[in-house]
């Protein structure tokens, strides 16, 4: 018996859920059919009366009336969603059920306003605040901050109560005192949320409290105070991204010039192709990367790892022939060294102009290089911080090399005092072939780096050939330390220049700076010791 009355109740709650769907179901059909009407009032309405139904429906049906994709059946004057142009894929409204497709003529529109749009966006952010999506929520929280409609306030503090995630909890505490702040809340009230916008801090809360501050009230009072805290943190903020910026642009220096520093510190050539080695190591990176997308793509994320040996040794070898085909020939004739290399570089430029064409060629980042990392009120590019750090190991990499290993003792040994090193027993002409092979190297590896950050053509190396001269000139000819310095100086000073000055008026007044330091120490930052340089 006790069996029989529990199915009975199962089913009479069965029957009750069925009814109550289908009167949900009734009700958002006969709402969404007052959608029909040419009156822009009716549709606002409707609207309301469509999102008080609570059917599960609701988000779908009035997300489809924001996108244009709600639409009426001429022939029965159906609801449905369309998907496509010309030919549509029809869905019913209501239930969701796949209708097949209709031709778009046979579909009227359902015209909506800016008003409506307001009234639609306001609606489904309320709604995306419950989502089991927390992305979605937190979303819907920093529309609700950056719109401020009142409408939301109800919502927003009945999702806030509910919610469990902390980052999403705390964006909707921002919004809730946005809200509060443009509302007619307690004095009290205002002056706690003015408190809680600080602590968000970005350039939507300073336009927030800047809105406020116009009055005399203690409210306005307290907003003005918190916004000059907040402009002078982010001015710091602003210095801090400066720097890292410059520390970036230097260090695209460092790797473009480091190499010119070796070859025009041991060798005394003016190498105007020096350039065209990083456009070379560019290119390699191109190649390596469409080779790997054809054949293995498995391994495109791991290109650079096999992209740099690869240009160090490709634009090392070209430097040990440019030495040995061109440049020896002309030691002692600076003049002539420059011509040569300048119509070299122009010729190298053509060449790879007639392979690849003269349109830039696509080189793709690597997932663990993209994206950002946020510090504080700046967001900083993983791509320019990685070749920060690359950089600075090519450079420890270099140092390694010239102060503890033998060519690096006779490479400086022909640096300080050629004749005499020449005397005893170095082999100066081998030096200068593997000292320009080192520094066309690693010129290459410079432009595997650029290319990560910097149209690949066959005009790149000619954007960084003359700041590199710069770096080395201001440094001190033959110095790495004084290239560092100079690289991460020039760096620094050209982003902290073009906010103000303009990116051009910056350069200039860096040259303008160089020229008059040199007259002052031509030798540089850190002039090289040794009784040839100095004789």
């Amino acid at each position: 018996m006790t069996g029989r009355v529990w199915i009975a109740v199962a089913t009479a709650l069965l029957a009750f859920w069925l009814m109550l769907g289908r009167g949900m179901a009734a009700d958002l059909t006969a709402e969404i059919g007052r959608l029909d009407t040419s009156s822009f009032t009716e549709k606002e309405k409707a609207i309301a009366a469509i999102a008080a139904t609570g059917h599960a429906r609701v988000a779908a049906v009035l997300t489809a009336l924001s996108d244009n994709k709600l639409l009426i059946r001429k022939a029965d004057r159906l609801a449905v969603i369309g998907e496509g142009k010309g030919t549509l894929r029809i869905e019913n409204a209501t239930t969701g059920e796949a209708l097949g497709e209709a031709a778009e003529t046979d579909l009227d529109k359902i015209a909506i306003n800016n008003k409506i749009r307001r009234q639609l966006k306001t609606i489904l952010g309320g709604l995306t605040l419950f989502s089991d999506d927390p992305a979605v929520r937190l979303k819907a929280a920093n529309d609700i901050f950056r719109t401020r409609d009142l409408s939301s306030l109800e919502p927003l503090r009945n999702a806030l109560a509910k919610e469990q995630d902390p980052p999403v909890k705390q964006v909707m505490a921002e919004a809730l005192a946005a809200l509060v702040l443009v509302s007619d809340a307690p004095e009290a009230e205002k002056l706690a949320a003015v408190l809680t916008v600080k602590a968000r801090g970005d350039q939507d809360a300073i336009s927030l409290l800047a809105s406020i501050a116009q009055g005399s009230d203690a409210v306005a009072r307290s907003a003005a105070e918190t916004l000059r805290g907040l402009e002078w943190t982010r001015s710091l903020w602003a210095a801090v991204q400066n720097a890292v910026y410059g520390l970036s642009l230097g260090s695209v220096l460092l790797l473009a010039a480091i190499g010119l520093a070796i070859t025009f510190g041991v060798m005394r050539v003016i190498n105007m192709a020096h350039g065209e080695m990083v456009m070379i190591g560019a290119y390699v990176t191109f190649l390596v990367q469409d080779v790997l997308r054809n054949s293995a793509p498995f391994l495109l994320d791991q290109s650079l790892f096999i992209a740099i040996p690869l240009a160090f040794l490709i634009t090392a070898l070209i430097g040990m022939a440019i030495e040995r085909g061109i440049i020896r020939f002309l030691y002692g004739r600076p003049l002539e060294t420059l011509l040569a290399t300048w119509g070299l570089s122009l010729i190298l430029q053509q060449g790879v102009r007639s392979l690849f064409g003269p349109t830039n060629r696509e080189v793709s980042t690597p997932s663990w290089m993209s994206g950002s990392i946020e510090l504080g009120a700046i967001s900083l590019t993983a791509n320019r911080l990685a070749i920060i750090v690359f950089a600075l190991l090519v450079f420890a990499g270099l140092l390694l090399l010239l102060r503890h290993t033998r060519f690096g003792l006779e490479m400086r040994a022909v640096t300080q005092n050629r004749p005499m090193a020449n005397a005893m027993g170095i082999h100066t002409a081998r030096i200068d072939a593997f000292t320009f092979g080192l520094g066309s190297g690693i010129a290459g590896i410079a432009g595997v780096a650029l290319s990560q950050i910097d149209n690949v053509s066959p005009n790149l190396g000619q954007s960084y050939i003359i700041d590199s001269f710069m770096v080395v000139v201001f440094g001190g000819v033959g110095n790495l330390w004084g290239t560092l310095v100079a690289a991460f100086t020039l760096g620094i000073a050209n982003k902290f220049l073009e906010p103000f000055a303009g990116a051009v008026l910056g350069k200039i007044l860096v040259l303008v700076f160089i020229i008059l330091f040199i007259q002052k120490r031509p030798r540089g930052l850190f002039a090289l010791k040794g009784r040839a340089v100095e004789a």
